[in-house]
């Protein structure tokens, strides 16, 4: 029998737009994104994070890339049409989200924000990210989330 998995504000959220979801719960202690993909038994390249930025304008973006690769920030900015990007200190995250680290979802953040998903999750049936809680991940279609967070799809990561 497996046991209920206690809904995220992410999962009602899902709910609410009417998208089909697998929730999936890990070890919490586990934060390395390609220990994440070990666990629950996942290619590690249908496994995203999310990375919070901001932009010379002073204003945040949010970027969706695959846990075996890193933001290229030069087209993270040129994605979202700024001269540059940068990393938010992790202790911003929280204040500006809603999330912690390990934990943050592209879905469900405290404000709206511009987000892109790198354009490798078109190449997927479904994708894996945060459920919004260390520990919890969900997995849908990349279609699905780029509905959810009204984001656009663009080159963003590198290996």
């Amino acid at each position: 029998m497996t046991k209920k998995i206690e809904k995220t504000n992410v999962m009602r959220a899902l709910d609410t737009l009417g998208i089909a979801y697998e929730a999936y719960e890990y070890d919490n202690t586990t934060t390395d994104g390609a220990l994440v993909a070990k666990a629950l038994g996942k290619d590690p390249s249908c496994v995203f994070k999310t990375l919070v930025t901001e932009g010379h304008d002073r204003r945040n973006y949010v970027f969706v890339v695959p846990v075996t690769g890193t933001l290229d920030l030069k087209a993270a900015a040129a994605s979202v049409g700024v001269k540059s990007v940068e990393m938010i200190p992790q202790k911003q995250l929280l204040p500006l989200t809603g999330y912690i680290h390990g934990g943050c979802s592209p879905i469900g953040m405290k404000k709206k924000f511009v987000t892109v998903i790198d354009e490798s999750a078109k190449d997927k049936e479904k994708i894996v990210y945060s459920a919004g809680k260390v520990g919890r991940q969900v997995e849908t279609s990349p279609e699905d989330l780029a509905r959810a967070t009204q984001a656009l799809f663009a080159k963003i990561a590198r290996a």
